[in-house]
């Protein structure tokens, strides 16, 4: 099954580190990581949220994913909104799992970028990954 993941400018640049293999562990205040069941969603929240928003770095990068049938099975779809807004929700405590089971690359798919949105920008400190994480990025 293929999902997507809207990401702002700095997730994408942890992405990036990694070879576009891994999405990067939470924050400690992000219990959970959801990803989209589809493209349309993924595009409503990054041209909608990503592009308004100074953590994004005013950008939405939308990134396209496999992982197998049988693995996702075990987690429950969740619609929020409109019948189209459903999303997958990831414990925190098994993006290590979950990130081993991704089939190939993590692709981008799409880009939107806000009115706001500069080259040069920061990554703020709140994003930084703590030395004590396992994957570097």
């Amino acid at each position: 099954m293929y999902l997507y993941r809207p990401v702002g400018l700095f997730e994408y640049r942890l992405i990036e580190n990694t070879d576009f293999q891994v999405f990067p562990p939470r924050l400690y205040w992000q219990p959970i990581f959801y990803p989209v069941l589809n493209q349309k969603y993924a595009e409503k929240i990054a041209l909608d949220w990503n592009t308004k928003d100074q953590a994004s770095g005013y950008i939405g990068y939308v990134t396209r994913f496999e992982l197998a049938d049988e693995y996702l099975a075990q987690f429950e779809i969740h619609t929020v909104g409109d019948d189209f807004c459903q999303e997958m929700w990831i414990p925190a405590e098994r993006m290590n799992e979950f990130n081993q089971q991704i089939i190939g690359k993590i692709d981008v798919v799409n880009i939107f970028k806000g009115e706001a949105f500069t080259e040069n920008a920061e990554l703020p400190e709140i994003f930084k990954v703590s030395p004590n994480s396992s994957k570097e990025y």
